[in-house]
């Protein structure tokens, strides 16, 4: 299925249904009164986060929502039935916001959370409800109200405890294959991945995280090159930023620091909050270079860019190194997740 991360859709909320006009009519009884019973309330329409959607894919197809209209009220004072609300299923990390206003309306980050995104109609009032000491026959009900209709639009970030961030190429496909149960397609060719992949990396029973694959990104990718425009906002939730590079491209113009520093750049422009995000650099392919050369090369690329926070040096495609990084990591996030609570 093709991956969608932003759409507009419809979302009409049902009418109130319309007080009735009655009167009793029974044997014995001629001037029974009136009994003419309220309408009821129209369905609202929720989106809920589900744990089996990963993508807006649906939505280019099914772009508007309905919730039922409520029923008329009766006689005999029968109240109608409330029209059925619509609970529309969206991925977990979906921003809501009008899109005629841009108004934020919510954000769902939690599995099984809903969120009100047009209210029904309220009910009709039955004649009864106009009786009164001096109109002892009311000939009058009123309308159930409209239901609310409003568009919407809906962009989905991914939520993850980790995200990968470097050029096309650069190994994180193998990265997060060689750390999770994840199988992105892995190749000797840019833009391998084309949507986010999410891997659940255990550390053992009790610990564990979630890392995410983010599309390559290049040069001018702030500006809308690329894919990097489309996927740079699904780094925004992440915790922590592993900046991977190849120590030694296969076939590229750029050296490492060079394509380090493009990354950094995009980062810069797109978002002051996501260059402030902790990122340690993760020195790939490891492998591709002699052992007696190892050390030089990678201590040669952290001086090039300056490099102060954690570096690891890792081969993906055999697992050397990836271990201990995956430590890393899960100790940095506790630790996190532990001032975070204490702060809170």
């Amino acid at each position: 299925m093709k991956f969608v991360d932003e759409v507009v859709v419809r979302v009409e909320a049902g009418d109130g249904g319309n007080g009735a006009i009655g009167f009793r009519r029974e044997k014995y009884i001629p001037m029974g009164g009136p009994d003419g019973g309220d309408g009821g309330d129209g369905g609202c329409v929720y989106l809920v986060s589900v744990e089996n959607v990963n993508t807006l894919a649906d939505f280019r197809f099914h772009t508007v929502h309905r919730a039922e209209r409520g029923q008329n009220g009766m006689g005999r004072n029968c109240t109608g039935k409330k029209g059925d609300d619509c609970y529309v299923p969206v991925p977990l990390g979906t921003l809501v916001s009008d899109a005629d206003t841009g108004e934020l309306i919510g954000d769902l980050t939690k599995i099984g959370e809903t969120l009100l995104v047009a209210k029904g109609g309220f009910h009709g009032l039955g004649n009864t409800r106009f009786k009164s000491s001096i109109n002892r026959a009311p000939q009058k009900a009123s309308k159930g109200s409209e239901g609310e209709h409003r568009m919407l639009n809906l962009e989905l970030t991914v939520i993850a405890d980790v995200g990968l961030l470097g050029m096309p190429n650069a190994g994180k496909s193998s990265l997060i294959r060689a750390v999770s149960s994840a199988t992105p397609k892995v190749a000797d060719y840019p833009f391998t991945t084309l949507h986010p992949n999410l891997g659940v990396v255990r550390i053992d029973e009790q610990r564990s995280f979630v890392i995410a694959d983010i599309p390559g990104v290049i040069e001018g990718a702030a500006e809308g090159a690329g894919l990097g425009l489309q996927f740079l906002k699904h780094l925004s939730r992440t915790g922590l930023l592993l900046h991977v590079i190849d120590v030694k491209p296969y076939e590229s113009l750029d050296t490492p620091i060079q394509s380090a520093k493009k990354i950094i750049l995009e980062l810069e422009k797109w978002s002051d909050e996501l260059v402030g995000k902790p990122r340690w650099l993760v020195l790939n392919k490891i492998d591709q270079l002699q052992d007696d050369e190892i050390e030089s090369v990678c201590k040669s690329i952290t001086k090039g860019l300056k490099w102060k926070e954690p570096v690891f040096k890792i081969s993906a495609i055999n697992g050397n190194g990836t271990k201990e990084l995956m430590f890393a990591i899960m100790n940095f996030l506790e630790e996190q997740r532990r001032k975070d609570s204490e702060q809170g």
